[in-house]
């Protein structure tokens, strides 16, 4: 399995990007040494694309396969890449405070700890729909890692469209989340336009 083992703080520098969206309270105190060139139009849509992929964890294949389906469905093309990209288990997880970054995030669904509708999923990519329940496992409830994540998230917003319970460690998905819902900084339209070539 392929896994981008980037520097997070190095990666957020060169593209301009909070660390704060991938659950990282660490700020770099380097400033990217910028030369005053001008950045093409080819430049600014790539970076985009660069974003999107590091701040969900996506590499390019996968991501490629999303802009499709995204393409492929009613609606704005690039809507619908942000709310497939949201609706993945290991940002579901993430967004409901039960992990302190997106990578963590993606190891406790890789490890077994959640279930989806009270079947245990392991896949980060997983799409969830409305409705569906996602709860920690009963066994691993009582676990310090889970308590010590929960110290660090208690305080973070859950957004408007999932409802998490704390004392039950369980979510539920309300509704898939419209584009004024989400909270990334991508520009979804140079990345439809840089597939659209």
């Amino acid at each position: 399995m392929a896994v981008n083992r980037t520097p997070i703080l190095k990666r957020c520098r060169s593209l301009g990007l909070d660390p704060v969206f991938l659950g990282v309270d660490k700020k770099s105190k380097r400033q990217p040494n910028r030369s005053n060139r001008k950045v093409s139009e080819y430049g600014l849509q790539l970076k985009e694309k660069q974003k999107a992929k590091f701040i969900y964890g996506v590499l390019e294949k996968p991501f490629r396969n999303y802009y499709k389906k995204a393409d492929n469905m009613k609606g704005m093309t690039g809507e619908n890449l942000m709310r497939i990209l949201e609706s993945r288990l290991d940002n579901v997880v993430f967004r409901m405070g039960l992990a302190r970054t997106r990578r963590e995030s993606r190891q406790i669904v890789g490890h077994k700890f959640v279930t989806v509708n009270g079947k245990m999923v392991n896949i980060p990519s997983y799409q969830v729909k409305a409705g569906d329940v996602i709860e920690v496992l009963e066994k691993k409830k009582n676990m310090q890692r889970i308590k010590d994540i929960l110290e660090v998230t208690g305080g973070r917003v859950v957004p408007e469209w999932l409802d998490f319970n704390p004392e039950t460690l369980q979510g539920t998905i309300k509704e898939l989340p419209s584009r004024d819902q989400i909270d990334v900084p991508v520009d979804e339209m140079l990345i439809v336009e840089l597939y659209s070539k």
